[in-house]
């Protein structure tokens, strides 16, 4: 049975409209080519969608997040395939539920996306109560077998609540992933996002979220992706109440023949607005990144702040990166820049901890930690250290393979 035929089956026994919908949208859309110049550098010729199963197993591996980070976590939300497992710990002004997942508009043209509605059990909504504010992060533990899944997240951030969520991806080997997380920032709400992806090295991973910011609120997001064989992460930043603030930082280490694949948007669509992108990575061996970037300014957002930087580090002869931002600015008084670089590790820096004992390996080891620890400092702290433990230990290897 092709995978096709798996979802037509799993679709027509749900008896919901919302997912025949969605399936009949990823049909007529098919499987994007190169051709499309939204999926230009992705490989997606080497996918095989086909080979997949569904991973439709609620149960799941043993935890997959660290112990001390679970121990600091106001909830532990356990989810396997799609399926919410078990939510850890109470949380007055936190409600957490599987809800029906339903496409809109936005993701018209996302033929993956509309995939994902069509068969994932459902969407993981959290829900946080207006004025909540929590010192411990929410963790959202995420696992995936062996096939394709489709994670649904939806936060919605209540008026003037303060809240960190944690979100952690982990998988088996051979899996196929399509996570679509949404973010509703409500007025004068403050909502702090870390995603950590640390795929098996054969995954696929063709993730997306949405920030949709109101009035006087604050949405701060930070990305770290170690895994996948492609690794997809298309990140959107929706202002539409004055005064609404975005943070995103973005950042992977490529090894191997590895492709991470980032695209932005930062849509600006109310006065004194404010965004800053900021992307950094480093690829060695034979590993590719693409950073795609856009700052949107409607006519009538005056006074907006936008920025976008993207700097990727080349470790080796046969690495490659691509960088490619892009300004749409339709109205007059506004700040707005973007900057990108392309480069191997400073010799003449490396020269110079030479130069005061430092053994080359643990020079370009230093060199390449400073260069993408500015990130993981952006990320909740008890994420921040389990992610900087596992980052060191991907260090020592590709420094020992140059």
């Amino acid at each position: 049975m092709t995978f096709l035929d798996q979802a037509r089956n799993l679709v027509r026994a749900a008896h919901d409209p919302q997912r025949v919908s969605a399936l009949a949208a990823f049909e007529t859309l098919g499987v994007p080519s190169t051709t499309d110049e939204v999926w230009r550098y992705a490989p997606l010729g080497d996918l095989g969608l086909e080979r997949f199963e569904m991973a439709n197993d609620p149960t799941p591996p043993s935890a997959s997040v660290a112990r001390d980070l679970a121990e600091r976590a106001a909830l532990v939300i356990r989810v396997h395939n799609g399926h919410l497992v078990e939510v850890r710990g109470t949380c007055e002004g936190v409600e957490v539920a599987l809800r029906l997942a339903q496409s809109d508009d936005r993701y018209a043209h996302d033929a993956f996306a509309q995939l994902a509605f069509a068969l994932s059990p459902g969407v993981l909504e959290i829900t946080i109560a207006p004025g909540t504010v929590l010192d411990a992060p929410l963790v959202v533990d995420s696992s995936v077998g062996p096939g394709a899944s489709f994670p649904l997240l939806r936060v919605l951030a209540g008026a003037r609540s303060s809240v960190s969520l944690v979100e952690h991806l982990s998988s088996a080997d051979g899996s196929f992933v399509v996570p679509v997380a949404e973010y509703v920032v409500d007025e004068s709400a403050a909502l702090r996002v870390g995603t950590y992806q640390h795929l098996e090295r054969d995954a696929w991973h063709l993730g997306r979220s949405l920030a949709t910011v109101g009035r006087d609120a604050t949405m701060r997001q930070a990305v770290i992706s170690l895994g996948a064989h492609y690794n997809r992460s298309r990140n959107d930043a929706d202002l539409v109440g004055t005064g609404a603030s975005n943070e995103l930082r973005t950042t992977f280490l490529g090894r191997g023949d590895q492709v991470h694949d980032y695209r932005t948007r930062q849509f600006h669509r109310a006065p004194r607005t404010t965004s800053v992108l900021l992307s950094k990575g480093a690829v060695a061996g034979e590993s590719r990144s693409v950073y795609t970037g856009l700052i949107e300014i409607e006519k009538g957002a005056k006074k907006t702040d936008a920025r976008q930087t993207n700097h990727n580090l080349l470790l080796s002869p046969h690495a490659h990166a691509d960088s490619v931002p892009n300004l749409d600015i339709r109205e007059n008084d506004v700040v707005c820049a973007h900057a990108s670089s392309v480069g191997p590790l400073d010799e003449l820096q490396l020269w110079y901890l030479e130069s005061r004992g430092v053994p080359r390996a643990d020079a370009e080891r230093l060199m390449i930690q400073g260069f993408l620890y500015e990130m993981v400092a952006a990320l909740p702290v008890s994420i921040a250290e389990v992610i900087e433990t596992t980052l060191a230990r991907e260090l020592v290897a590709v420094v020992e393979a140059r």
